[in-house]
């Protein structure tokens, strides 16, 4: 059974990945900034389930290292154990370089791949014992960069070497790593969307599946990096 921890899953792409594993069976804790955020997605994920003693919340910001280390000891000790980490917490600011404070571009590094670093690290000793994955949510952008995303593509390029580093490091010692990148989504990621026409657009679930796909994966297969994009441009 999948005993998942998903950061960033309140809303978006981790909430979708939160439901899928529930809906397969398992359990998960998924963080958000704040305890009532993650409080409420859990008690909306664990009725959607019909489980609601397998879905948790934690408050957590992944730039606290400390605080890493408490909410993935939480989360193993509340699941009876932990057997996925989902590393999809992550912020997006989109300026030039020169118009970035050193604040912005301080929140969009730390959360987005020294975060990464933290929960990994955190929770490899657990996935080591239990077998599992590590399964870290990155983007097209890791790799097709664009104006005024310079801290968010240098994340997302970062994550993908991290990730691909860490599976080398890994996977003779019982644990599998695998990126997922995924294009457009329709999400209210770079704000609202209420006006906008995201019909060509992925949705959080395809993501999702993704996922789930990978979880299945017999013990002899490991996919490393999943690409996933809309089936048209527009």
């Amino acid at each position: 059974m999948y005993k998942a921890l998903v950061t960033g899953g309140t809303r978006g792409i981790g909430r979708a990945i939160a439901a899928a594993i529930l809906a397969n069976g398992g359990s998960v804790a998924v963080t958000g900034r704040a305890q009532k955020d993650a409080d409420d997605a859990a008690r909306a994920l664990g009725k959607e389930s019909g489980q609601p003693s397998r879905a948790i919340g934690l408050a957590l910001d992944v730039r606290d290292r400390k605080a890493v280390d408490a909410a993935v000891a939480d989360a193993s000790s509340r699941l009876g154990g932990l057997n996925v980490l989902v590393n999809n917490a992550g912020v997006g600011v989109f300026k030039d370089a020169a118009s970035m404070s050193d604040d912005e571009w301080d929140r969009v590094i730390g959360t987005n791949l020294t975060g990464v670093f933290y929960c990994t690290r955190a929770a490899l000793p657990m996935l080591r014992r239990d077998g599992g994955w590590i399964i870290n949510i990155a983007s097209l952008a890791g790799r097709n960069y664009f104006a005024t995303a310079g801290a968010y593509c240098a994340t997302k390029a970062g994550l993908v070497a991290f990730s691909e580093s860490v599976m080398l490091e890994e996977r003779d010692k019982n644990v599998r790593v695998s990126v997922v990148m995924p294009g457009s989504v329709a999400t209210d990621f770079s704000g609202p969307r209420e006006h906008a026409d995201d019909s060509w657009k992925l949705r959080p679930a395809d993501v999702a599946e993704v996922v789930i796909d990978l979880l299945r994966h017999p013990g002899r297969s490991l996919p490393s990096k999943v690409e996933i994009r809309p089936s048209r441009t527009k």
